[in-house]
């Protein structure tokens, strides 16, 4: 009896780790780690380099570049629509309310994708490149690493409509956030973990506004942001103008990819309320506030296996998509 249950565990390790090595997409395309061996050995290094001079020239593009990533996904699946320009009948999607004045870091793929087609031309793809970057940017600011699924294709159109409706926004209601996280294939593990993300990065003023100063549109300010940090963040975001003032989300370590954003929300001193609603509307994501709060490492670990599931959201393989030879424009 004990072997059977020792072959058993055998057994679904072995599936554990194939499944994690490679991932196949709904279009029977495979997504593996080992894409580029042959084609491309030296893109990864390449995206690394490129990533690691960009977060040294200004820190913040190490969250800028991790964004991208996130919101190219839940738009259409990680396809690359995001760096798309508007043009040949394309509305491009940075245009979009939570890309406008707000997503940045395209010329920083811009380089990297022009480094990569002097190695090896119209071989490895936009959409693996975000997917890349986020994962070295992330790895830069201290944060978990983990092994990138690879052989994404990039997509030859864009959703404006999309980008509008479909990336959760920093004053949705719990429901509808989780509901955004849930019609791409995510759970409410994968909503809190990646969340953890606003450990860096910054946020403008008009991202939480109403929290300061008309939160139920009764002209009275939330009473679940810790008074004493609303102060603190009216001296910089007043009730008129301001709007487009930085501010770090998380300000006990705003460089450092850590689980101090968990520790804020606890505190009630989590700046936007999608990030507040974690711990006022569910038991469930209280619960893995809390558990991520008291364990940094536990947090890395289910922040690295959320990205990867996240990375295979409805992934372009096979003969699908193309190879774009400038992530601004669909070759022609």
């Amino acid at each position: 009896m004990a072997a059977k249950s020792t072959n058993l565990m055998i057994v679904s390790i072995l599936f554990t780790s194939v499944t994690l090595c490679f991932s196949q997409s709904s279009n029977g395309g495979f997504l593996s780690p080992q894409f580029y061996a042959r084609s491309c050995p030296q893109a990864q290094q390449i995206v690394n380099s490129v990533v690691t001079k960009a977060v040294a020239r200004e820190p913040r593009m190490a969250a800028s570049l991790l964004r991208l990533h996130f919101h190219d996904c839940f738009v259409q699946g990680c396809d690359a629509s995001l760096l798309l320009d508007t043009g040949n009948g394309i509305i491009s999607e940075k245009g979009a309310v939570p890309n406008n004045n707000s997503a940045r870091g395209f010329y920083v793929v811009d380089e990297i994708k022009s480094a990569v087609e002097k190695a090896c031309p119209q071989t490895v793809s936009c959409a693996d490149i975000l997917a890349l970057a986020a994962r070295d940017s992330t790895v830069l600011a201290g944060g978990p690493s983990w092994e990138v699924l690879l052989g994404r294709r990039d997509s030859r159109n864009a959703s404006f409509n999309g980008a509008n409706n479909n990336i959760p926004a920093p004053n949705n209601t719990f429901q509808t956030i989780l509901s955004s996280y849930t019609q791409v294939g995510l759970d409410i593990v994968d909503l809190v973990a990646l969340s953890g993300s606003h450990t860096i990065g910054f946020a403008r003023c008009t991202s939480f506004k109403q929290r300061l100063y008309n939160q139920s549109g009764n002209g009275q300010p939330d009473f679940s942001l810790d008074q004493s940090y609303a102060a603190r963040l009216r001296t910089g975001c007043p009730r008129s103008g301001g709007d487009q003032n930085l501010f770090a989300m998380d300000f006990i370590s705003p460089a450092k990819f850590d689980n101090s954003y968990f520790k804020n929300i606890l505190n009630s001193k989590a700046m936007l309320n999608s990030d507040q609603v974690l711990a006022t509307r569910n038991r469930m994501t209280l619960g893995l506030v809390q558990k991520y709060a008291a364990n940094n490492q536990l947090f890395f670990q289910q922040f690295a296996k959320s990205m990867v599931k996240m990375g295979n959201i409805s992934p372009l393989t096979g003969s699908r998509g193309e190879i774009r030879k400038n992530c601004r424009a669909i070759n022609t």
